[in-house]
């Protein structure tokens, strides 16, 4: 398998130069080493996303000549090109990572996250999960 680069914008607004630079990086970096590059929108955050944006940066890109080997609009064989899409796959491998105990569900309220989160901030800690449903089980 050769090099492969993705880039995965956010349709939560439209593409900023940053985001453009990392494309173009991207774009370069493939071309030089015969490798491909990958589009995959990330929508995760339904909440915030704007209807229009994916359409936006995938014409934004067209105008640059900027050219996707896989993505929505060119399928590569390793789609779904939208994360929304592969939940599916991914709760295949959280599976996998519970049965072999290698993963543990959280059952945290957002809540209370959000105040660990807090407490930590205020506490000028790093903010990180606390690992408090570590040893809980389901029941």
């Amino acid at each position: 398998m050769g090099t492969k680069v993705r880039f995965a914008p956010s349709p939560t607004g439209y593409l900023h130069v940053g985001g453009l630079r990392t494309a173009l990086y991207n774009y370069l970096y493939a071309k030089k080493v015969g490798g491909k590059l990958i589009l995959r929108i990330e929508d995760t955050d339904q909440s915030r996303k704007i209807e229009d944006a994916t359409t936006k940066i995938i014409s934004t890109f067209k105008k640059l000549n900027i050219q996707f080997d896989e993505g929505p609009e060119k399928d590569g064989g390793n789609g779904p090109y939208f994360q929304s899409r592969r939940l599916d796959i991914y709760q295949q491998y959280i599976q996998i990572l519970l049965d072999n105990n290698d993963a543990y569900p959280c059952f945290c309220s957002s809540e209370q996250l959000e105040e660990v989160r807090k407490q930590q901030s205020e506490n000028k800690q790093t903010i990180k999960y606390d690992r408090h449903c570590m040893g809980l089980t389901s029941e």
